[in-house]
C-alpha cells in the first residue's frame, strides 16, 4: 500500500500546477494576445468550469473500465493538453486549458474515492497527505512558471507547456498501478438518492464556496500585486506563498477534522482565517501577511470539504457520488468567481469591489461549513446495475 499512496501523491501534484501556473503570467499573456480582462477571466475560469461539468463523468469512466485506468486516462490527457497549450494560437490556448481543465476534473473526483476504498482506516491521514500536496502542486505552479518563462526565456508558451513533462513523469509513476484494477464502488453498481439528502448540498455547496475563493485569488492575486509595483516574479512568488502556506491547512484541517465527530468549531475557525486574509489583500503593504493567512486557510479549507465528502458518506460508493456532486456543483459555482473578478476589474478599473465582493462570499460558506460539520452521514441509498 505504501507504492499506492506514493502514487496517489504524484498524481495530485498535477491537480494544480498547470491550472495555477496561469495566474502568474497572465498579465503577459493579454498584452501578448491582446485579451481584456474579462477574456484573461473566462481563460483562468475555464478549467475551474470544467471541473463542474464533467466531473460527474469521471465515476461512470471508473465503473467501465477500474479507477487505476481511469486515472491512467487523466495524465495522459493532462500531458496532451500542457502540449495543445503551446500551439502559437489564442484556440490553442483555449483548447489546451479545456483538456487541462477536463483531466482535472476526473482526477479531483477519482483520489477521494479511492482514498475511501483503500484507506477507510486512515481517511484522515491519507486526505491530509493527498489535499497537501495538491496544495504543494500549486505552489509549484505558481512558483516556478514565471522563472521558466522569464529567467529560463522559454516564453510563457513554453513555460506552460513544460507542465507537460510533469505529468509524464505522473503516468510513468502510475503505471505499476494497473496491475491491480478494481472499481471506487460496489462492482457493477450505483448509488442513488444522494441529491436529494440536504446534508449533500450542505458538503457542496461549502465545496463550491471555497473553491471560488481560491481559484479568484489564483488567478488575480498576481495582477493585483503587479498593479501596486510587484514584479512579475516577485507576484509569482507572493501567488506561491498561498499556496505553500496552504500545505499547512491542508495537513492539519483533515487531522484534526478526523479525530472528531463534529467538525462546526473547525470550519468557523478556518472561514473566519480566510475572511481575514481577503481583507488583507486591499491593504498596500501588508500583502505577505495576506497571502499566509488567506494560503493556509485555502489548504485547510480545500482539506475539510475533501474530509467531509468520506466522513459523510457510509461506503466508498456513496462517497464517489457525494465527491462527483460536491465537484460538479461546486466547481461550476467557483468558475464564476475568476470571470467575475475581471469583469468588476473592467467595470471598475480597480481591484477594491472585486475583492469586497470575494470577502462577502464568506458568510454563506461559514454557514455552509456550518451545517457540513455537523455529527451526520448520508442515509444509505439503494443502489442499481450498471449495465
Amino acid at each position: 500500500m505504501f507504492w499506492t499512496a506514493a502514487a496517489i501523491v504524484v498524481v495530485a501534484l498535477n491537480l494544480r500546477a498547470s491550472v495555477v501556473g496561469v495566474g502568474p503570467l497572465l498579465t503577459e499573456i493579454r498584452v501578448d494576445e491582446s485579451l481584456s480582462a474579462t477574456a484573461g477571466g473566462i481563460l483562468t475560469a475555464l478549467p475551474v468550469l470544467c471541473f463542474g461539468l464533467l466531473a460527474p463523468v469521471a465515476p461512470r469512466m471508473a465503473r467501465r473500465v477500474g479507477i487505476e485506468r481511469a486515472l491512467l486516462a487523466v495524465l495522459v490527457l493532462l500531458t496532451a493538453g500542457c502540449l495543445v497549450r503551446m500551439v502559437p494560437t489564442v484556440s490553442g490556448l483555449y483548447l489546451g486549458t479545456v483538456m487541462i481543465g477536463t483531466a482535472v476534473a476526473s482526477g479531483n473526483v477519482l483520489l477521494p474515492a479511492l482514498i475511501k476504498r483503500d484507506y477507510a482506516h486512515r481517511t484522515g491521514l491519507m486526505t491530509a497527505v493527498y489535499s497537501s500536496a495538491i496544495s504543494f502542486s500549486g505552489a509549484l505552479g505558481a512558483a516556478v512558471t514565471v522563472p521558466l518563462a522569464d529567467a529560463a526565456g522559454l516564453g510563457w508558451r513554453l513555460a506552460l507547456g513544460a507542465w507537460a513533462a510533469w505529468a509524464v513523469l505522473g503516468v510513468l509513476c502510475w503505471l505499476p498501478q494497473l496491475r491491480r484494477v478494481a472499481r471506487p464502488a460496489v462492482p457493477g453498481t450505483k448509488v442513488r438518492g444522494v441529491a436529494r439528502q440536504a446534508l449533500a448540498w450542505q458538503v457542496t455547496a461549502y465545496m463550491g464556496l471555497q473553491s471560488l475563493g481560491f481559484y479568484s485569488a489564483s488567478a488575480w492575486f498576481a495582477s493585483i500585486f503587479i498593479d501596486r509595483g510587484w514584479s512579475p516574479t516577485a507576484a509569482g512568488a507572493l501567488v506561491s506563498v498561498v499556496s505553500v502556506t496552504g500545505l499547512l491547512g491542508g495537513i492539519g484541517a483533515p487531522l484534526l477534522g478526523a479525530r472528531s465527530r463534529d467538525q462546526r468549531r473547525l470550519s468557523l475557525a478556518i472561514t473566519l482565517l480566510g475572511a481575514v486574509g481577503i481583507g488583507l489583500v486591499l491593504v498596500p503593504g501588508l500583502e505577505i501577511v495576506a497571502c499566509v493567512l488567506a494560503g493556509v486557510s485555502f489548504g485547510a479549507a480545500l482539506g475539510l470539504a475533501l474530509i467531509y465528502m468520506g466522513l459523510r458518506s457510509p461506503d466508498a460508493a456513496h462517497a464517489a457520488q457525494l465527491s462527483g456532486m460536491a465537484q460538479c456543483v461546486g466547481y461550476a459555482v467557483a468558475a464564476v468567481g475568476p470571470f467575475a473578478v475581471g469583469a468588476l476589474h473592467d467595470l471598475t478599473d480597480g481591484w477594491t469591489v472585486p475583492m469586497i465582493v470575494v470577502l462577502v462570499l464568506y458568510i454563506p460558506q461559514g454557514v455552509a461549513g456550518w451545517l457540513a460539520g455537523r455529527d451526520r452521514q448520508l442515509v444509505r441509498s439503494g443502489v442499481e446495475p450498471v449495465a
